[in-house]
């Protein structure tokens, strides 16, 4: 009797619908115009708006550093289905921060997934979010520099 539940169950939840949970997959970058092959582009993806575009608060974001090269590849792995934004920094002295001029004025380059622009400041999440699904995802994100 017991066996005829658990069929039963298990063909319920079939026929319903329910589907397994979403399988993660890659969100691979290719990041163009970086001027010099000093430091590494440090990379971030996260999901909450009041994380980016440095992602500091966000202890769920994604992080990868890659060494700066003209072409640099950021693969980020495991990333389940969602919208989400990506924010880049390439840090030519390999300090762990952005460095600033006059206190304002970014020093190093700097690029943000849907090619969000900059403008009075870093750009809002919402000019940057991009939904992923369960297929890998290339983009390429453009550096840019103010000095």
């Amino acid at each position: 009797m017991s066996r005829i539940i658990a069929a039963s169950l298990i063909a319920g939840t079939a026929a319903s619908g329910m589907a397994a949970p979403a399988q993660a997959s890659e969100v691979e970058i290719s990041v163009t115009n970086i001027r010099s092959t000093k430091g590494v582009v440090r990379a971030c993806l996260t999901k909450q708006k009041q994380s980016f575009p440095n992602c500091r608060k966000d202890p769920n974001a994604l992080r990868v550093v890659v060494p700066a090269t003209k072409n640099a590849k950021i693969r980020f792995t495991g990333v389940a289905p969602g919208s989400y934004a990506i924010a880049l920094l390439h840090d030519e002295n390999d300090n762990g921060k952005a460095d600033r001029a006059l206190g304002m004025m970014p020093k190093e380059g700097f690029g943000f997934s849907r090619d969000a622009k900059v403008r009075m400041g870093p750009p809002k999440y919402k000019d940057a979010v991009f939904e992923h699904g369960t297929a890998n995802q290339a983009m390429t994100i453009k550096m840019r520099y103010m000095l």
